[in-house]
C-alpha cells in the first residue's frame, strides 16, 4: 500500500491503475457511493497530481465538485492563479474547463470528486503539467522550491 501514516476520514483505496497514465506520481481511488452520481475519495501521494482535462456535459452535466478532505493540494484551472487546497476547501469546476488538481510537494492529499449528471458527460485527458511549472508553486508552506 503506502508508506505514510495519512491520516484521513475515508479509505485510501487501491491504487488508481486504470487512471495511472493520466498521473504524475502515485494516486488512489476509493470509491465511496455508484449510481447517477459516483462519488469517490481520491488520493495523491506528495508531488502527485493528474494531467490537464475537460469535464464535457450539457443540460447540466459535467460539472466536477471537488471537495478537500484531507492534506494540503492545488486546484488550477488555465489562465488562472492556481487554489491551495486545505480540508474544507470546495472547489466547482464548470464544465469545458481545463484544469488539472493534485497534492503539494511535500503533502499527502485527498479530496471527494464527483461529476454532475447531464447529457453527454465525457472527460477528456490532455497533456501533464509540467515539472517546471509544478515547481514553481509554492510548497505546502507558502515558500517555493
Amino acid at each position: 500500500m503506502t508508506d505514510t501514516d495519512f491520516d484521513q476520514i475515508f479509505p485510501l483505496g487501491a491504487p488508481n491503475d486504470a487512471y495511472a497514465q493520466y498521473f504524475t506520481g502515485r494516486s488512489f481511488n476509493a470509491p465511496l457511493t455508484d449510481g447517477s452520481v459516483p462519488v469517490a475519495n481520491i488520493t495523491f501521494e506528495p508531488g502527485c497530481r493528474n494531467n490537464w482535462h475537460i469535464h464535457h456535459g450539457t443540460d447540466g452535466g459535467g460539472d466536477q465538485i471537488l471537495l478537500c478532505t484531507a492534506g494540503s493540494g492545488w486546484y488550477q484551472a488555465e489562465g488562472e492563479d492556481p487554489v491551495s487546497m486545505e480540508p474544507g476547501t470546495s472547489v466547482r469546476v464548470p464544465a469545458g474547463t481545463k484544469h488539472w488538481h493534485g497534492a503539494k510537494q511535500d503533502s499527502w492529499f485527498s479530496h471527494l470528486a464527483f461529476i454532475t449528471p447531464g447529457e453527454g458527460v465525457s472527460n477528456e485527458w490532455l497533456e501533464p503539467v509540467t515539472d517546471e511549472a509544478y515547481r514553481q508553486l509554492p510548497k505546502k508552506n507558502g515558500e517555493h522550491a
